[in-house]
């Protein structure tokens, strides 16, 4: 969903009326006038998107193929008693407009043009409507919504006309049908995307006992979208408001046993189609060391160190980087740090990294989830340095010079390997990596922290230069 547009705003008939004023007070053809009015009003600031461009004498709004569409679903919405005839005539009116509006799954000019001219309004009445065991027209119903919430305007408007408790009521009662499912969420990611009022209404109906529900009851392997909406439903993406509530509803996914049932999904391994959005959404409910400590106790350590070792063995970088990430992440709890290394999480690491040598955003994932290992904890350094991390970060910073991100996590992971490691530091800097970490901080600006610390930390005196 693309930010609200914080152009001026034109109605189309004002619109109409620049282009007429061209033709007739500045004597402009047709076309000349159009594109003159387009161009006048766009440096102007003004926000044309939604407006139908029409050329005088041509074409008028009234033949726009999508505005006759919805005119016509007007008409039907507005019947006391809508017939079969009339639900068959919606859905080839909803597949007109899918097709005008959506293109290879990529949203086409068309849809502002809906959505100025009363589409999310029009769909969530006709949605709400619309009788049980006509999933097909249902489907397409859901799929325009979809289509349709593409802003902070439209998801407004989907809210104030009711849409988070029409989807909840439909998600109750189609809670078997994958393809019900399946677009539901993709409302919900649609709708909640940079919205943090549909978030906090989708909520407020208890969406997440829906959501465990769905977890619970069946395979989810065509369920993509309800792991996006988790996502969404808890990144805080709304720059309108000062502080988000996405931590309260993590902690209310973790204590309803949401955390615990993906744990069980990712316990499948690369086996799960969603083995990478579980992990995703694991990583955004973890917002707390108690949360952490509660995923490893029901297996999330074992799950992610069997997805990293099978990730290398099958050479899935996705997999490798959000299984790393997610297991950084619960590598904060201490009580979790002892279970990954007792379980030879440093080795399968180090492991990992040779099998992903060339790719620095694996790596630097390696070398996050060292770091975070290492901290304030000299036996896990120097089981780091037994497993070859040293080495390790030595390659990286030769092999990838111009990876700052990498070089930046190189130096953090060398500063953790050193600084309660007195014997560390005589390892590395035999090993030439004092060079490599005055190459990097003089390359990057994002390095020069990091690089300073970890010089001051090996012992350095001139740390500072």
């Amino acid at each position: 969903m693309g930010p609200a547009n914080t152009g001026r705003v034109i109605s189309q008939e004002a619109f109409d009326e620049v282009v007429k004023e061209n033709m007739e007070d500045l004597g402009m053809e047709p076309v000349e006038a159009l594109e003159d009015a387009i161009q006048t009003l766009t440096l102007q600031g003004v926000d044309l998107s939604g407006i139908v461009k029409c050329v005088p004498g041509e074409c008028s709004v009234k033949d726009n193929p999508v505005i006759q569409s919805l005119e016509r679903l007007k008409q039907l919405n507005s019947k006391d008693r809508i017939n079969s005839e009339d639900l068959n005539e919606m859905g080839e009116l909803f597949d007109k407009l899918i097709e005008l509006c959506g293109c290879n799954n990529e949203v086409s000019g068309n849809v502002p043009i809906a959505t100025r001219n009363g589409a999310v309004e029009l769909v969530c009445a006709i949605c709400s409507k619309i009788p049980a065991g006509s999933k097909r027209l249902l489907l397409s119903c859901l799929k325009m919504m979809a289509l349709f919430i593409h802003d902070i305007q439209s998801s407004e408007t989907f809210r104030v006309n009711g849409g988070p408790k029409m989807v909840v009521d439909i998600l109750r009662n189609g809670s078997e049908d994958s393809e019900i499912l399946n677009s539901c969420f993709a409302i919900v990611t649609a709708s909640a995307t940079g919205n943090e009022v549909v978030k906090e209404s989708f909520m407020e109906l208890k969406i997440d006992e829906l959501v465990l529900e769905v977890l619970s009851r069946q395979r989810n392997d065509r369920i993509q979208n309800l792991y996006y909406a988790m996502r969404v439903l808890l990144t805080a993406d709304d720059d309108r408001v000062v502080a988000s509530q996405v931590y309260g509803y993590a902690r209310r996914f973790a204590k309803i046993g949401i955390a615990k049932a993906l744990t069980v999904s990712l316990a499948e391994g690369l086996a799960s189609p969603n083995v990478v959005a579980t992990s995703s959404v694991m990583k955004a409910i973890a917002v707390n060391d108690e949360i952490c400590t509660s995923i490893a106790e029901c297996g999330g350590v074992d799950a992610l160190l069997r997805c990293i070792d099978e990730s290398g063995e099958q050479g899935n970088k996705a997999v490798a980087r959000t299984s790393c990430s997610l297991l950084s992440k619960l590598a904060g709890s201490d009580s979790n740090k002892s279970s990954i290394i007792e379980k030879g999480g440093m080795e399968r690491l180090v492991k990992l990294s040779a099998r992903f040598s060339d790719d620095p955003s694996v790596l630097q994932e390696v070398m996050s989830i060292i770091t975070v290992l290492s901290l304030r904890s000299p036996d896990n350094a120097a089981r780091a340095i037994e497993a070859g991390a040293g080495d390790l970060a030595i390659q990286v910073m030769q092999k990838f010079p111009k990876a700052q991100q990498l070089q930046r996590n190189s130096c953090f992971m060398i500063r953790n390997l050193v600084v309660r490691n007195p014997e560390n530091r005589t390892l590395l800097l035999n090993n030439g990596i004092e060079k490599l970490i005055r190459q990097a901080k003089e390359n990057h600006e994002s390095c020069k922290d990091a690089a300073t610390d970890a010089l001051r930390d090996l012992g350095l005196d001139d740390y500072n230069k």
